[in-house]
């Protein structure tokens, strides 16, 4: 098992929001105290109705910079566990002060909307600073490098060539845009924030501290660690379930892969593809559903549909990039003779579920709310109350109430990095609204693309993942939304199969180098190498790269103007496609793949992939020749 202190240092370096100082003393109090009342702000107005927007969001973005700028210090050389220092102290001041600004005169500014007087833009241009710099804290750099770049764009406007050219935005219509309407930082990003995300995200916490975690891995362990390589399939299936209420790849690397990781290295394992296995499992928990990383909220409001249909359309794409990456580990592990762990060594499945299975029932009730109706928020928060219900069952699970308190805090400091993102990516999505410029760089690409569908996709998916690089689920989802999904959507693609498909792209770059911030924390854990460890948890996630292209030219997996017959048919074929393109890239199939066997594979399980009877037929013969000779070789071989 890794040690503890080494997997929160991986953890602190991969995954910024993570990295926050641990406070002694009174700090550790106030900043309790404030991570407290926020919660049980939004417990109030989830149970009794939200405020106006403007004034919901605000009092969330208060909050939210407020404790940003307590954890997250300027410089950590200056931070002492028992002491707050007086920058970070006046940061925090101002970032609680500037949206108060408009929670206090918000009778006035709606009766002079449109205008803004002197201290409005004095305050808004302070809040949009300080959004900044609680992005550059919190969320990194390259969050803050993109915003800066379309600030720059909203002035830069009548010096930029060609169809990027527009008038120019004065320092007064873009403060007003961004602070004081909501398509700007009070945009939907931070409105969906304020109100779904921040419940989901306190389940989790919930579900966290009951114990879920480990729950899963154990039985993760007993259902699939006997089986060849059975510590990577482990990986595999424990980061999906984990993945449901998960919010981070990074975090579910640390999290399931400081377990994982020393286990399938002593099975034999090399470094490199322990570390890619972990890394290629966890990035696939931010594309299942119900919650893929908070984005799913946000696509709901984006595309406008119901949050229960992008559920519904992640369900078959999630599942067929898990059967990707298990495909892969199993090959792997057959082509190095890996065995599983003993069966005596392994826990019951059935003791488990016995003795921990009711830690698992909000999962399952929160699932069953939201399919029947029920809204977003009604279904988290009595998950949430469930969560600790349900963990009071047993003694072994039950929560102390401090622990139920201690909850309320965790939640709060969890829901900071989505929160600042949103904020950010507020910023951008307000420049591209006053400016124009989502639709000509839709028209840009486009017309690289020659008006053709394939190339258009090609170049939205190289943006996509440009632009997901380093960026967290949430703020990555709404730029490449903003950004690159509108080309599509103008030739034709169906909304949600536009934005699922920048989507995955977007979510993709936490394993593509150079950028690949959960393969570089599984070499971390594993102690392999960085790029190389990237390579390895690509190839594992290659249906990552092909899935978004199916389901854009044939949208049936879905569920869009899908009948059980073609969504079975659809499913199955792509199933079939995924095994062979898998065996491929692994090289082992029923025996190692000879080179020519490896291609014909891959144009096997693309036909299969690809919808349409005819291709299906031919990559599925294509796939039944190689197979049959592998067997006759492999049985030629044995006599």
């Amino acid at each position: 098992m890794t040690d503890h202190k080494t997997a929160e240092a991986v953890l602190k370096k991969y995954d910024r929001e993570s990295n926050t100082v641990h406070y002694a003393g009174w700090p550790k109090k106030i900043v309790a105290a404030i991570a407290i009342t926020f919660s049980v702000f939004q417990l109030y107005t989830a149970t009794f109705g939200v405020l106006d927007a403007q004034l919901q969001r605000a009092i969330h973005l208060g909050f939210g910079l407020a404790l940003a700028y307590l954890l997250y210090p300027f410089r950590r050389a200056w931070t002492r566990d028992n002491f707050f220092h007086p920058i970070d102290i006046l940061f925090a001041v101002l970032g609680a002060a500037a949206p108060a600004y408009i929670v206090i005169q918000y009778r006035e500014l709606v009766t002079r909307a449109g205008s803004v007087s002197t201290p409005d833009v004095v305050v808004g241009g302070l809040g949009i600073l300080l959004v900044i710099e609680a992005t550059r804290r919190v969320v990194g750099l390259p969050m803050v490098t993109v915003v800066l770049c379309f600030l720059a764009y909203a002035f830069l406007g009548p010096y930029m060539p060609g169809v990027l050219a527009h008038r120019g935005l004065s320092v007064e219509q873009l403060v007003s845009h961004l602070y004081f309407t909501t398509e700007g930082i009070f945009g939907i990003p931070l409105g969906v924030s304020s109100t779904f995300i921040f419940l989901f995200i306190l389940f989790g916490a919930y579900l966290e501290s009951t114990g879920l975690g480990k729950f899963f891995i154990d039985l993760a362990n007993a259902v699939a660690g006997w089986a060849s390589g059975g510590p990577a399939k482990v990986a595999v299936l424990s980061s999906g379930l984990m993945g449901t209420v998960s919010g981070s790849s990074v975090a579910n690397v640390v999290g399931t892969g400081s377990l994982t990781i020393p286990m399938m290295k002593k099975l034999g394992y090399h470094p490199n593809f322990a570390g890619a296995v972990e890394a290629a499992a966890s990035t696939g928990g931010q594309l299942m559903p119900p919650v893929m990383g908070a984005a799913a909220f946000l696509m709901a409001e984006f595309v406008g549909v119901s949050y229960i249909e992008v559920v519904k359309a992640a369900a078959i794409p999630a599942l067929l990039y898990f059967t990707g990456v298990w495909l892969g580990v199993h090959f792997e592990a057959k082509r190095k003779k890996l065995k599983g762990i003993p069966r005596n060594e392994l826990p019951n499945p059935l003791t488990l579920i016995k003795e921990r299975g009711h830690l698992a029932i909000p999962l399952v009730v929160i699932v069953y709310l939201l399919v029947s109706g029920y809204t977003p928020m009604r279904a988290a928060l009595v998950a949430i109350v469930l969560s600790i219900a349900c963990a009071m069952l047993r003694k072994s699970t039950r929560m102390k109430p401090i622990e139920i308190v201690y909850g309320f805090e965790r939640g709060a400091k969890a829901v900071l990095g989505v929160l600042i993102a949103c904020a950010a990516a507020g910023i951008i999505i307000g420049v591209v609204t006053k400016t124009g410029v989502g639709l000509r760089l839709a028209s840009g690409l486009i017309e690289m693309a020659g008006g053709m569908l394939l190339p258009a996709m090609f170049f939205t998916m190289i943006t996509a993942i440009v632009l997901g690089m380093g960026v967290p689920t949430t703020a990555n989802y709404v730029i490449t939304s903003t950004i690159a999904a509108p080309a599509l959507v103008q030739m034709g693609v169906p909304i949600l199969a536009a934005h699922m498909f920048v989507f995955y792209f977007g979510i993709i770059a936490d394993v593509t180098p150079p950028v690949a911030l959960a393969a570089y924390a599984g070499a971390g854990i594993s102690g392999g190498n960085a790029l190389k460890t990237g390579v390895h948890a690509s190839k594992l996630a290659i249906a990552a790269f092909i899935i978004p292209y199916i389901f854009v030219l044939s949208p049936v997996i879905l569920m869009v103007d899908a009948t059980p017959l073609t969504l079975i048919v659809a499913t199955l074929s792509a199933l079939a496609g995924m095994i062979a393109v898998s065996s491929a890239l692994c090289g082992f199939l029923a025996d190692h793949c000879r080179l020519y066997e490896r291609v014909l594979l891959i144009v096997a399980g693309l036909l299969m992939i690809k919808p349409g009877g005819t291709t299906d037929l031919i990559g599925c013969a294509l796939f039944a020749v190689i197979l049959a000779m592998q067997y006759m070789r492999v049985k030629k071989a044995a006599i």
